[in-house]
């Protein structure tokens, strides 16, 4: 069996869709299946990871041929918006173009079951398989040795409340900075890129609000840019707030949970299988009860042992069963 595995614009593409591609060659090159990452049409499935024009060209001619289309569902024009300048805009013929590019799969690998249920409305004629983005505990060991040094380069005070991933106004950026303002008590730290790319196109992509967020933070409210080794986010936070508005999934919160860290995240669709009060604490709006509660040292180890816990159903030798399974079906 061989793959052709593509991800077009793989060298712009950061954060959670990057890692989920990582992701997946971790698992082909365990697993020994042979894999390309060129799009050629004389495998025997061709993965296609991100529907740019390019993908679409070959998903077409894949279809003339015996090569069949798997598609990862990574991009939703919900998910979309409020990522960017422009990006609200731009979700209106991403709708349509998204609905005309799944359609064009023989199968789609949704990320989650809310994934799922919103791409249906996009190829609701397409089999689709739900197989969860994983994370590799691997790249987070040791994380522990890094808390003093992560401590002090940032000045923080435990216990400390933390995000992890692209600086974008609809991972809850305004409720992150308003409940930091609401709790000077507490030192609030985002760990990650200040622009949706993490690279050279910086002022432009990066939206009005989220700058005008960003600099009118208050002084317990810290944005780091970009860190060398993310491990030393997950050593420095006590409790992961995750306000995020909509996701997919979400690979920081499966490796904040694999580290033990109790949760405070968004009530929305996607996290129906966390149970509020066991996995996590849930809200919609207001987040300072949640967090008040997690001052109590008792109660955030009692959160994170469960949320560790479930985090054992995400990691990528245990997704890995079932995309080796959906390869094996398609070839």
């Amino acid at each position: 069996m061989l793959v052709s595995h593509y991800f077009e614009w793989e060298e712009y593409i950061t954060g959670g869709h990057a890692q989920s591609v990582k992701n997946q060659r971790k698992v082909m090159d365990r697993r020994g299946i042979e894999y390309t990452t060129e799009p050629i049409l004389d495998a025997d499935v061709l993965h296609l990871n991100n529907m740019g024009p390019r993908s679409l060209y070959y998903a077409r001619r894949a279809r003339e041929r015996d090569c069949r289309v798997l598609i990862h569902t990574h991009q939703t024009a919900e998910d979309f918006r409020e990522s960017f300048a422009f990006s609200n805009a731009l979700a209106r013929p991403m709708k349509p173009y998204l609905r005309y590019a799944y359609s064009l799969g023989d199968h789609l690998v949704c990320t989650s079951e809310h994934n799922r249920a919103v791409v249906e409305e996009y190829a609701p004629a397409a089999p689709k398989t739900v197989i969860s983005n994983g994370f590799d505990p691997d790249l987070l060991a040791g994380y522990e040795d890094l808390r003093a040094e992560y401590l002090d380069r940032y000045d923080l005070d435990p216990p400390v409340v933390f995000n992890v991933g692209h600086v974008i106004k609809r991972k809850g950026l305004e409720s992150f900075v308003e409940t930091a303002r609401a709790m000077p008590e507490l030192d609030f730290v985002w760990f990650g890129y200040l622009n949706p790319t993490g690279g050279k196109l910086d002022r432009l992509l990066r939206s009005r609000e989220t700058t005008e967020l960003v600099e009118s933070a208050p002084d317990n409210c810290t944005f780091t840019g970009y860190v060398d080794d993310i491990r030393g986010a997950y050593a420095a936070g006590d409790v992961f707030f995750w306000p995020s508005k909509n996701e997919n999934e979400g690979i920081a919160l499966l490796e904040a949970m694999s580290c033990g860290k109790p949760l405070v995240v968004r009530d929305i669709d996607t996290y129906r299988w966390l149970e509020d009060g066991h996995h996590c604490l849930k809200a919609e709006r207001d987040f300072a009860p949640q967090l008040d509660a997690l001052k109590d040292p008792d109660r955030r180890e009692r959160l994170g042992r469960n949320a560790k816990e479930k985090s054992e159903e995400f990691t990528i030798e245990r997704v890995g069963d079932d995309l080796e399974a959906l390869y094996r079906s398609l070839a």
